[in-house]
């Protein structure tokens, strides 16, 4: 299988739960990538990330986001609502991590323009087995945007 974003990939994990924190970065790191994780524990900390405010001014601009929906402050439905209709970010890839398996919440992830919807299983293998396999297609086979053509875009478009 052949990586086919060469350069470092940014994930935003957006989780407020840690021990998913830790067994995704675990699943993660096995896998060996160039890859930087990011943790925001809930939606406020993950749009001040994505918006470079207060502790986050250095932060980089995240390749994908790796959304919770069950988070205390602002949920995972509002965060990406926000993103979505931001055209200075609505172009980073969403991915929907959550303990949801409702009609409701999937069909609204979908509505505001998620990425995709993964369900958390409880099991612990079959998590990481989760976690692997969005690593394998999102960081192995997906080009990502590249965010120095975006930025000259927005600045094209002004």
């Amino acid at each position: 299988m052949t990586m086919r974003n060469a350069r470092p990939v940014e994930i935003l994990m957006v989780e407020d739960n840690p021990g998913d924190v830790e067994l995704s970065m675990d699943a993660l790191h096995e896998g060996k990538l160039l890859n930087s994780i990011h943790i925001a524990r809930d939606g406020e900390q993950a749009l001040d990330f994505l918006y470079k405010r207060g502790k986050f001014t250095q932060a980089p601009t995240p390749d994908i986001i790796l959304l919770d929906l069950n988070m205390p402050r602002m949920t995972g439905i509002e965060v990406l609502s926000i993103i979505k209709e931001d055209d200075s970010i609505k172009h980073i890839p969403v991915v929907v991590l959550t303990s949801s398996e409702a009609d409701r919440d999937i069909l609204q992830s979908y509505r505001l323009h998620a990425n995709c919807y993964l369900v958390k299983p409880v099991d612990m293998e079959k998590f990481l087995s989760v976690i692997q396999s969005f690593e394998r297609f999102w960081l192995h086979l997906v080009a990502l945007p590249a965010h120095e053509i975006n930025q000259e875009e927005r600045l094209a478009n002004g």
